[in-house]
């Protein structure tokens, strides 16, 4: 396999099988061969169904569906020891990340070890302007904090080398919401790992609601930040 593509799940029937067939549109168009694994946290919504529906192995689409445990953080990791491609990528399932984006970001890694989605590099944005000014804002502290370079560190669309990501010490990474991904970032750029932001543009999720939660979040995530700086578990 040249590239696994993580979708980790939870309620999102009406996006899911528009989604992996963009995937599959895209990657195949560029030559590459893929696995699309699809991580449902058992949504009651009869997403893993839909992907049963419509795709099969042979379609190189695998469903996982966990029942005992739950969270965005944890389904990537259990897709991730899954994962069976040369290179990486995790993407969001409500079409915040752009398909479209995949070729080139897995093309990149022949020279770089992460490629990063990212809204605030030139070309990125979003098309909600209260949520790009709060994420640029709190990206401006996330780099202060961790003294990095990075400019998005909530994006968490990204593509990496699966010999880097095994590299990692995962089960400290993969824990929590969005949480994870300030740490796979920062434990990476410790590691001196080549990383490129390319840019992205959200739209509005087509079908069905975030899964976020501002306030939460911003405590969540605010705490995070001072948890990964000075090294607590």
């Amino acid at each position: 396999m040249d590239v696994s593509v993580i979708l980790p799940t939870y309620n999102e029937r009406n996006n899911i099988v528009p989604l992996i067939e963009a995937i599959q549109h895209e990657l195949g168009a560029a030559g590459m061969s893929y696995q699309v694994l699809v991580v449902d946290d058992n949504s009651p919504d009869g997403t893993g169904q839909m992907v049963r529906e419509h795709f099969s192995d042979d379609d190189d689409v695998r469903l996982l569906v966990r029942t005992e445990e739950h969270g965005l953080a944890t389904a990537i990791a259990y897709g991730l020891h899954r994962a069976e491609g040369d290179c990486v990528a995790v993407m969001d399932s409500d079409f915040n990340h752009d398909p479209a984006m995949l070729p080139q970001m897995v093309k990149f890694l022949e020279y770089y070890d992460i490629i990063i989605g990212s809204r605030f590099t030139m070309g990125g944005g979003m098309e909600e302007l209260w949520r790009y000014n709060a994420s640029f804002i709190f990206n401006f502290f996330v780099r202060i904090v961790l003294r990095t370079q990075i400019q998005d560190n909530l994006c968490g669309f990204f593509t990496i080398r699966r010999d880097k990501l095994l590299a990692m010490d995962l089960d400290r990474i993969f824990r929590g919401y969005g949480e994870y991904f300030m740490h796979f970032l920062f434990l990476a750029w410790k590691k001196h790992y080549r990383m490129l932001e390319v840019p992205t543009f959200y739209r509005v999720r087509p079908h069905g609601e975030s899964k976020s939660r501002f306030f939460h979040m911003l405590f969540s995530y605010t705490l995070t930040v001072f948890k990964v700086r000075f090294g607590v578990r």
